[in-house]
């Protein structure tokens, strides 16, 4: 081998080596993977909602009042007042046709006057054998026979009487009258109509103008709720009012898991039965599983959290939110109790990446 060409071959291996070499060295610099974000976080919580309990319900009368005739087979001439009138108690509210009842009133009274003359004849006869018995003038049947028809006319002289007081009592009954005063809700009857007594009354009324509120309560809460309590009422008007809880139904509807709860309201115009209103019990406390409002996520597919695993590794659950009050939410599914979340859902965290959490209170401490 020439001179020349050893002198070439070291080169070459020289600059082979350096080639191997500053590429080592290049893979050596390359910069390592990227440390987890350190997130905030904070735990699912059971927690008392401020703010009390807030349901919904029917506005109801109070007491209502049905009107039935209390004389039937007459022919209705008049109806006095319409749907929506308010009424004093005994304010006559519709009238039947009296004109057959007025003829046998004359007939009877009549009869009456005829029978008080028999009545007083046969009187006047047994008057007239006092003292009488065992003289002879008459015998003791003749004297017993004009005795007895005495009593037998007096007798018949009440009965004829006792009719004619039915006879005005159903006179006086024609007029379909008030039995309580109030607004009237509802008139089934038309002139024309015959009086009867059948499943639908001739009126329906609201005794008193009293409505109140039906309101809705789950089983939970029932517990908690007691006459007296304060309710803040919301009419779909937008006017709002206070009742008072009047009366909490014993029982529990075994397929809604709902109580039924009276509300007393103040008389006003407004009130409808059949209403819808809200009813806000204000020193109604509850507990209910919370997160802070700012870990709920809302995208198309409805509210999540993004819950954190014990391997500190994220993942997107889906849940159903219930009340809000004070800065926090309601979870009425979700994770449990206990279960860790980020505090912002809005952080730049994606389903499947690894943090470094940071519970709330800790994050300046990292």
């Amino acid at each position: 081998m020439t001179r020349t060409t050893m002198t070439k071959t070291t080169a070459l291996a020289l600059v082979l080596t350096l080639t191997v070499g500053l590429g080592a060295c290049h893979k050596a610099a390359a910069p390592a993977a990227a440390p987890p974000r350190t997130v905030s976080v904070t735990r699912v919580e059971s927690r008392a909602l401020p703010g009390g309990l807030t349901t919904s319900g029917l506005l109801i009368s109070r007491e209502e009042a049905a009107v039935f005739p209390e004389v039937t087979g007459y022919r209705v001439a008049k109806v006095l007042v319409e749907a929506d009138a308010k009424v004093s108690q005994g304010q006559p509210l519709a009238m039947l046709d009296d004109a057959l009842l007025k003829s046998q009133i004359a007939q009877q009274t009549a009869l009456v006057a005829q029978q008080q003359v028999a009545a007083e004849q046969a009187a006047s006869q047994a008057q007239h054998i006092e003292g009488l018995d065992g003289q002879g003038v008459l015998s003791t049947e003749q004297i017993d026979q004009r005795r007895f028809q005495a009593r037998s006319a007096k007798a018949a002289l009440e009965a004829q009487k006792a009719q004619l007081a039915d006879l005005k009592i159903r006179e006086e009954r024609m007029t379909i009258r008030a039995p309580v005063g109030g607004l009237v809700l509802e008139r089934n009857v038309r002139p024309g109509d015959i009086a009867a007594v059948g499943a639908t009354p001739m009126f329906r009324m609201i005794r008193d103008d009293l409505v109140e509120l039906q309101a809705q309560v789950p089983e939970a809460a029932i517990g908690q709720v007691r006459v007296g309590d304060k309710v803040q009422v919301l009419l779909p008007t937008g006017a709002a009012l206070t009742g008072q809880v009047r009366f909490v139904e014993p029982g529990v509807d075994s397929q809604t898991k709902l109580g039924k709860v009276r509300i007393s309201l103040p008389v006003r115009d407004d009130l409808r039965p059949g209403g819808f209103a809200r009813a806000t019990f204000a020193g109604l406390g509850r507990t209910a599983v919370t997160v802070p409002e700012t870990a709920i996520r809302y995208d198309a597919d409805g509210a999540s959290v993004m819950v954190v695993d014990q391997n500190d590794r994220v993942s997107q659950v889906p849940v159903k939110t219930g009340d809000h009050a004070g800065g926090y939410v309601e979870l009425v599914q979700g994770p449990p109790a206990g279960a860790r979340v980020l505090q912002a859902a809005a952080s730049f965290v994606l389903p499947g990446d690894v943090i470094r959490p940071a519970e709330q209170g800790q994050a300046g401490a990292r």
